[in-house]
């Protein structure tokens, strides 16, 4: 592929994406939710070294950017769950070829 048939303006509408979803612990706890984390603590036990606080911050950003979805569940006590949007799964889709290059980079780094 050239980089001419890269489109100028598609190009710069990705930032606000990449810069989402590459905030520390974001992606980690996309693909938690994705492999089936639905409950706060799942994904706190999911994604090593996340505090509490930090993926309170991340769910909220997420769930503002329309990635991931809360669900009040009325139970006694009430359950909080998380679910990944359809965006959400198109996103963490799109982003398997992203992580694949940068696997296949960091042989290529430890081999050199």
């Amino acid at each position: 592929m050239t980089m001419e048939l890269i489109d100028d303006e598609l190009c710069r509408r990705i930032n606000p994406v990449m810069e989402l979803v590459g905030q520390r612990w974001a992606s980690s706890i996309l693909l938690a939710i994705g492999r089936g984390a639905t409950r706060f603590t799942q994904v706190t036990a999911t994604v090593e070294g996340l505090s509490d606080r930090m993926l309170a911050k991340r769910l909220k950003e997420l769930q503002h950017a329309g990635l991931v979805e809360r669900t009040i569940v009325p139970t006694t006590p009430v359950q909080v769950r998380y679910t990944l949007t359809d965006r959400g799964r198109s996103l963490l889709v799109a982003m398997q070829p992203l992580m694949r290059w940068t696997h296949a980079a960091s042989l290529e780094r430890a081999a050199g």
